[in-house]
């Protein structure tokens, strides 16, 4: 073996787990931001866990309102789920740029893409600083799934999207 840098280890490791993270902006638009990595933290009581640069101007409303959707991108957005992550939705409305057709689901103003496999409705526990992100904790209030979208995984390090049969 020999030694690596961490972000290296991401391709070594690929496929890896994709989410979007919709939160609601100031003027009720839903933003939408990609993560690379989540978790199941409890299920009784439901609570998960994922991380986002401390920079993310969705943690940023995720902090201030307390409330998020973590989705799971169906295949058919592969390519919007890339944009949303290489984009800041603090100027851009990431839906109309990418068009990402979306949903409402009872109990939420946030919206999620339509082509979901699970939406994970949340309210905010906790955050703790990890270095350059942060760690959020949620309770799970609400899931929602759709066992007819295939979910979409990253591959070598991030550098595509897709679903797990043809990564």
């Amino acid at each position: 073996m020999e030694q690596i840098k961490l972000p290296q280890a991401s391709v070594l490791t690929s496929p890896n787990p994709v989410s979007i993270v919709c939160t609601q902006k100031p003027d009720g638009t839903t933003n939408l931001a990609t993560v690379s990595w989540w978790t199941y933290l409890s299920f009784n009581p439901g609570m998960i866990a994922y991380a986002m640069a401390k920079t993310s101007y969705s943690g940023e409303m995720v902090r201030q309102n307390k409330e998020v959707i973590l989705s799971i991108p169906g295949a058919e957005i592969a390519d919007a789920v890339m944009g949303c992550g290489t984009s800041t939705g603090r100027n851009t409305d990431k839906v109309s740029k990418f068009g990402i057709e979306m949903q409402n689901i009872p109990g939420s103003e946030i919206q999620i893409p339509l082509h979901s496999r699970v939406a994970i409705q949340c309210s905010l526990k906790e955050f703790i600083e990890t270095g350059d992100h942060y760690l959020y904790i949620c309770d799970v209030d609400q899931v929602y799934g759709n066992k007819d979208e295939r979910a979409v995984f990253s591959w070598d390090g991030y550098a595509k999207i897709a679903p797990a049969n043809q990564g």
